[in-house]
């Protein structure tokens, strides 16, 4: 996965990818011919004390070391450059596919897993990425050019390499096989970390009203621990490697000094080339030792990069139309016609043979028991979902055919847990319609029965909203929401159990000023609140996700025993009446 996940992002990168290798080639090369000119400053011009040649040789010496030091420089320039738009390209092209994904595959993931696919997981490829530019590309030259040059050096001993190398080898290998499943349960634990944290964040007030917080601080810290204890198992075998590449090291230095000594004792060797072949000894295990980091960190990469392809080869279930409708007639006239609706592998569809017609200037709602599909229902006409049979029509025309520009110019959607987003009420308002004026914004605020409170703020439209709109009321976040999809001016308006926040008197005061805002749109409302839909045109009765009943308030009392039931489980038979 990773190699697939590291192709496909690096394609385009092919030219600096290109000029990167080259010039750690030539800052290799120049590192590996050092080693020679200080042998041949040693054998030809210390031991004979030639001065001149010295400072000849010296000074090419520095010439090389100033080529390594610019071409090392402009390398890893290039390859931040290079593994920060991979990082960028790969984040962009998860949140594409979270923001096409519907209703159904963000539960399937979850948000927290969510998030930490698309920083952390990004962020350790990412950092593979610039650690093999920087580190992994030199390696295997160090370590080919440096075999080849202690080879020139004295082949006897060179030898030595053959005992090294492998030992150094099976070391890695040993570690990454252990290091594998840690980093894999590593992020499973950062993903729990996320959610309880997230969970612990969005619901304080829950939990202070319900005086747990003894209980999530251990929740927190049983999430804590977990993450920990496997992070000490990964940094204990992390803490392994480098004792043991270390110990190589030192007993391969102290076998080629031994070594090294008789040759020159006995004339095959000479001192200048003792000291090369120990730098090159040395080039040869770093190399190694680069590499050897490299791996521990491509596990934890490799099963960031899983993680990552599981959101990108996962397509949504609502699927775009391959030749889209642009345009419809703006009519605002509504058909659901047999639709079903089943969640994959359930036995029983959560909707079922749904026939609903809603035409403009009529109000229609839609009641029912708790879990009767209501919310589900009115999902599918933005096509937060897709009905799994049937259709749902727009102005004649099937929502899945059309584009989502012209879905979202049509419909105006105030879900039942409203979101705002951070930043001002202005811009959260202007968020359907970016060009609305001042005035515009004032007049749905005072239809949605937020004016007052606006007034009242210091900034009025320019006053602060948190995120999701924590700093204001739950009341004041359902008006706002419901102010926004005015200012959009849809032909249908979807209001999924949109008032359950407010008091009867707002309630009361808000329906009478949408009727006449909307009195030429289509509207369809989802309540469990019969004060807020028994003057609509026509009611809707859910139970179990069929329609059980049709009709006015009058009728669905006199005729429909589910009606009847929920009327009176929060009316008198007067005040239904």
């Amino acid at each position: 996965m990773l190699i697939r996940l590291l192709r496909a992002y690096l394609r385009p990168y092919t030219r600096p990818i290109t000029l990167l290798v080259l010039l750690q080639l030539v800052a290799t090369l120049a590192s590996l011919y050092l080693p020679t000119l200080n042998a041949d400053i040693i054998d030809d011009g210390v031991v004979k004390g030639d001065t001149g040649y010295i400072l000849r040789v010296g000074g090419v010496m520095i010439g090389v070391t100033v080529i390594q030091a610019l071409c090392s420089v402009c390398a890893v320039y290039y390859g931040a450059r290079t593994a920060m738009a991979v990082g960028r390209d790969v984040r962009a092209a998860v949140f594409d596919r979270v923001q096409g994904f519907s209703a159904r595959e963000v539960g399937q993931f979850g948000a927290p897993s969510l998030i930490t696919r698309t920083t952390n997981d990004v962020q350790q490829v990412q950092m593979l990425v610039l650690m093999s530019f920087t580190l992994m590309v030199a390696a295997p030259i160090m370590c080919v050019g440096g075999v080849i040059m202690a080879l020139n050096q004295d082949v006897p001993l060179s030898a030595l390499l053959l005992a090294v190398v492998p030992v150094l080898g099976g070391v890695v290998v040993l570690l990454v096989r252990a290091l594998r499943p840690k980093f894999r349960a590593m992020q499973v634990r950062i993903d729990t970390m996320n959610r309880v944290l997230r969970e612990q964040i969005t619901g304080i007030r829950v939990i202070r009203a319900f005086v747990k917080d003894d209980h999530e601080q251990h929740r927190f810290a049983g999430a804590n621990h977990d993450l920990t204890d496997v992070g000490l198992q990964v940094g204990r075998l992390m803490a392994l490697m480098f004792p043991t590449v270390m110990l190589v090291v030192n007993v391969s230095s102290v076998a080629v000094l031994w070594f090294g000594a008789h040759r020159i004792d006995s004339g095959g060797m000479e001192i200048g080339a003792l000291t090369a072949f120990l730098s090159y000894l040395l080039q040869i295990l770093m190399s190694v030792m680069m590499a050897t980091f490299m791996f521990m960190m491509v596990p934890r990469a490799e099963v960031c990069a899983e993680r990552i392809h599981e959101v990108l080869d996962t397509r949504s279930s609502v699927v775009p139309p391959a030749a889209p409708v642009t345009e419809v007639l703006r009519r605002g006239n509504l058909e659901l016609h047999d639709v079903e609706f089943r969640y994959p592998g359930a036995e029983v569809p959560v909707l079922r043979g749904i026939d609903i017609t809603a035409r403009p200037g009529q109000t229609t709602a839609v009641i029912g028991s708790t879990g009767s599909g209501k919310s589900t229902l009115l999902g599918l006409v933005p096509r937060l979902f897709d009905a799994t049979s049937g259709r749902v029509l727009l102005d004649g025309v099937d929502v899945r055919e059309l584009a989502p520009e012209a879905i979202a110019e049509t419909v105006g959607l105030v879900p039942q847990k409203p979101y705002l987003f951070t930043g001002t009420v202005a811009s959260n308002l202007r968020y359907g319609r970016p060009d609305a004026t001042d005035e515009e914004l004032w007049h749905a605020l005072e239809v949605a029965q937020a004016k007052d409170f606006v007034e009242q703020l210091t900034e009025g439209l320019d006053a602060p909203i948190a995120q999701g709109g924590s700093n204001v009321s739950g009341g004041q976040r359902q008006r706002l929401a419901i102010a926004r999809a005015l200012v959009r001016r849809p032909d249908v308006y979807l209001f999924d159990d949109s008032f359950s926040a407010l008091d009867y008197a707002t309630d009361a005061k808000l329906r009478k000023a949408l009727a006449r805002e909307t009195a030429d749109a289509t509207v369809l409302i989802v309540a469990q609140r019969v004060s807020t839909i028994r003057d609509a045109d026509r009611i809707i009765v859910l139970d179990e996700g069929a329609v059980v009943g049709s009709g006015t308030h009058r009728e669905l009392m006199a005729d429909n025993p589910t009606y009847r039931e929920i009327v009176l489980s929060q009316l008198t038979e007067q005040e239904a009446a």
